[in-house]
């Protein structure tokens, strides 16, 4: 199957349309998040046409699925109360079977799943936030259909998420989607229970997630027993997701086609973002208040900038500070001048060898196939009047 083409979100519609049916239509990159109830229910199937319907459009779909540690539970005999150490155990004998499933959904429709275990740690550290994204790229260019969960099996309580919507949230975050879609088990959020009070009104649009709006989350909305999110973290999430430019939208994910199903009949809720994952990622790289170094660059590097190309080693006079992989750094024009500030590509040292020189000579300099740019454009903010 050819390699789908990448579609960074930063050059994709606004998913941030007014209804659900918009967001949906218009998002060029997805992440789904499916529950364990779900997967326990053999959902995957139907949601695996689903991808192959969104990938055949020319959209981007991560995945990020709960349910390992159900299956692995259902294979051993155990219940659904177990001690961490068994409940990792059955994560553990889960985490293949959960594939099985995935690839059983997915390879009618020459679609290849690829199993991404996280921690809340890959997702907060910087260096290994930097490894994720990279990842998860390189399966999105190579065509490949990403499938995230949480790493059970090595986690312990503290570096946990404890339910697999903010970690959608966090894979949106990092992958830059410009949506992500919950599948619950209602058709959205409601001002009250729909399942116990006939007169819960469903709200279609939220742009706000105000006190008022998360009081009506309560717990009266939580998800069936054999998950642990419930409506209350899935708004947790979508405030994640909002901060990075990503809309968020929830959905019943027991109905066939749930996302086609949602663009038909205009279910689900939209909870809004204000600003395109683009805008979001640039305006955290110029919140930087404390560049952890310095590049001096000559004028042609400097001009370059100024183009909208990315910043080449060859460009770099001059390193000053001791930075990291991922760490903003400051860049100066030959006179001084600042002009801007960006994320670097390679730490301090390894830029210090890199300056000056082609990138046809890092994997020689460095010993391994970096990237052939000192900061990558999507990863800079240049000064206004620079």
């Amino acid at each position: 199957m050819t390699p789908a083409v990448p579609l960074l979100a930063q050059d994709a519609p606004d998913a941030g349309s007014a209804t659900p049916a918009g967001a949906l239509t218009s998002a060029r990159r997805l992440v789904l998040k499916i529950g364990s109830a779900l997967i326990g229910a053999d959902r995957a199937a139907d949601l695996g046409r689903e991808v192959a319907r969104l990938r055949g459009e020319g959209r981007e779909v991560i995945l990020v699925s709960s349910g390992a540690a159900v299956l692995g539970r259902r294979r051993l005999g155990l219940p659904r109360e177990a001690a961490l150490d068994r409940t990792q155990a059955a994560a553990a004998v889960g985490q293949s079977l959960l594939m099985r499933e995935w690839d059983a959904a997915l390879a009618p429709h020459g679609l290849t799943p690829a199993q991404v275990l996280l921690t809340r740690e890959d997702t907060e550290r910087r260096r290994r936030w930097l490894n994720a994204r990279a990842t998860l790229e390189a399966l999105l260019v190579l065509g490949a259909v990403p499938v995230v969960n949480e790493n059970d099996t090595v986690a312990t309580e503290e570096i946990r998420y404890g339910d697999n919507d903010r970690l959608a949230a966090r894979t949106a975050q990092l992958a830059r989607a410009d949506l992500l879609v919950l599948l619950s088990d209602v058709d959205g959020f409601y001002d009250a229970d729909p399942r116990s009070s006939p007169g819960a009104r469903r709200l279609a649009r939220i742009d706000a997630l105000t006190p008022e709006i998360l009081a009506m989350a309560g717990d009266a909305n939580a998800e069936a027993a054999v998950g642990s999110g419930g409506m209350r973290t899935k708004l947790e999430a979508a405030r994640i997701a909002r901060a990075a430019g990503c809309a968020t939208v929830i959905l019943d994910g027991r109905v066939d086609s749930p996302l086609g199903t949602a663009v038909s009949n205009g279910s689900g809720t939209l909870i809004t973002a204000h600003q395109s994952p683009r805008q979001a990622y640039k305006a955290w790289i110029a919140g930087s208040v404390a560049p952890a170094g310095m590049l001096r660059l000559d004028e042609g590097a400097a001009a370059a900038l100024r183009a909208g190309k990315s910043l080449l080693p060859a460009g770099v006079v001059a390193v000053e500070g001791g930075f990291d992989k991922g760490d903003s750094v400051e860049l100066r024009a030959p006179d001084g001048r600042r002009l801007g500030i960006g994320l670097a590509a390679y730490a301090a040292d390894e830029m210090r060898r890199l300056a000056g020189r082609q990138s046809g000579e890092i994997e020689g300099l460095l010993g391994y196939r970096g990237p052939g740019v000192a900061i990558h454009r999507d990863d800079l903010v240049l000064e206004t009047g620079a």
